[in-house]
């Protein structure tokens, strides 16, 4: 039986436009919510990214209903519940990813679920597409 084949890379520049379409919503919750299709592709797109920059199999980060994907190198896993796995809500990851939240500050928080030692990594990642004050890219 062969493995999946890894994902095609996502394009770094329709990574920053999916982010930036949901990024008034992510600087001040009272925003209308983005539409489904929006916040999906922000979701994926920003996960695929991880799944990229940190390739492996140690540590699955969770972000339902949209996205699962296996990152950092280590021990693989191939059966049941990982041991090492990161569970958060889609905004909450999306302000992971931009810079607007940190992973410490959202655990500390109870808005990530973390479990196995090697879920921490993930914080060393973050952020992806860093967006400063307001939302906005920051160069």
């Amino acid at each position: 039986m062969t493995g999946v084949p890894p994902r095609k890379r996502s394009d770094p520049a329709e990574v920053r436009a999916a982010v930036l379409a949901v990024a008034d919503w992510l600087a001040d919750e009272a925003s209308p919510a983005p539409p489904r299709p929006a916040l999906a592709a922000a979701v994926r797109l920003t996960a695929r990214t991880l799944e990229h920059l940190a390739p492996g199999n140690s540590v699955e980060v969770r972000v339902p209903p949209f996205v699962a994907v296996q990152c950092i190198e280590g021990p693989r896993h191939t059966r049941g519940t990982p041991p090492n796995v990161v569970e958060t809500s889609p905004r909450t990851w999306l302000l992971l990813v931009t810079g607007l939240l940190t992973y410490d500050a959202a655990l500390a928080a109870g808005r990530v679920d973390a479990s196995g030692h090697r879920a921490e990594l993930i914080a060393e990642l973050l952020p992806l597409i860093p967006l400063g004050p307001g939302g906005r890219r920051e160069d």
